[in-house]
């Protein structure tokens, strides 16, 4: 028996990654990008390089796409989407729920299978069993694949629906960019202030550590819509991040980032939780999305 087929669209940084665990596994790997050269390397270590789209479509059943967004997906996809039937798609490339549905949709219509991906690691994480990607899509495709897939990171089923992974995928973005630009701000206010990354670093590796617990200890009263002031209050968080703002200006820096927090925090005070928990802020936010 040969070894096992597998197609990588996409050889950005991601995709080389890919190739290479699954090269590593002794997969029979068939590659395409739209800059050819990026593909040199990985051939000189055994991957085929398809000439088009279409050679890399016929290459095997399954195919993984590590691309910018959807959008990309379909400019490459849909010249050539006679040879997409019978194809399994398992699409990394990041883009919105509501995108991976019409995607999933798409893909359907012309005879193949979708599933959705959402990667959790950098490339470093690829290849290790520790990492791990969110998937979505019908649970048969997903299992039937799911040793090609676990060579790259563990594999995280969320469910049919095929919005459900990049969903996953986009909450923990959410909360990425969010910290990690709050200690890019921190940072600049240290700077001002004549702190150093590195002097400032064991600090703030303290406050992001002590997170989890916060995590923990809030959830079950999220869920169960309880907000009680026993804890914190909001009123008295208002003060705390006007606090923020104000060293922030004193020290020259742009205070955009603690001033958009501090709005949101006296938008929950205006609407009647100033002796609430500040997680009273999370009705806030739903009552925006409703509105």
């Amino acid at each position: 028996m040969g070894a096992q087929a597998v197609t990588v669209i996409g050889l950005g940084p991601m995709g080389q990654a890919m190739v290479n665990a699954f090269l590593g596994e002794g997969y029979r790997v068939t590659v395409w990008n739209r800059t050819a050269s990026k593909a040199d390397d990985l051939v000189a270590k055994g991957a085929i390089r398809a000439a088009t789209v279409r050679e890399a479509l016929g290459a095997g059943e399954l195919v993984v796409l590590s691309l910018t967004d959807y959008a990309a997906m379909y400019a490459l996809l849909e010249p050539v989407q006679e040879s997409l039937a019978g194809r399994v798609i398992v699409n990394l490339s990041s883009d919105t729920p509501d995108r991976a549905r019409e995607a999933a949709a798409w893909f359907a219509e012309r005879g193949a299978r979708h599933l959705t991906g959402g990667v959790q690691v950098p490339p470093s994480g690829i290849g290790d069993a520790a990492s791990a990607t969110f998937y979505s899509g019908p649970r048969e495709v997903f299992d039937a694949h799911r040793r090609t897939l676990e060579v790259l990171t563990g594999a995280d089923y969320r469910g049919a629906d095929p919005g459900l992974a990049a969903l996953y995928y986009q909450l923990g973005m959410d909360m990425f960019w969010t910290s990690m630009l709050s200690w890019l701000h921190a940072l600049a206010v240290a700077d001002a202030n004549g702190i150093k990354a590195a002097e400032l670093l064991p600090h703030a590796v303290a406050t992001m550590t002590s997170m989890p617990q916060f995590l923990e200890f809030y959830t079950s009263r999220i869920d169960a819509g309880e907000h009680p002031g026993d804890v914190d209050r909001l009123a008295m968080g208002v003060a705390s991040v006007e606090h923020v703002e104000h060293t922030a200006r004193a020290s020259g820096v742009d205070a955009a980032l603690p001033a958009a927090v501090l709005d949101i925090f006296r938008r929950g005070v205006a609407a009647g939780h100033a002796d609430s928990s500040f997680t009273s802020l999370f009705e806030v936010f739903r009552k925006g999305a409703a509105a």
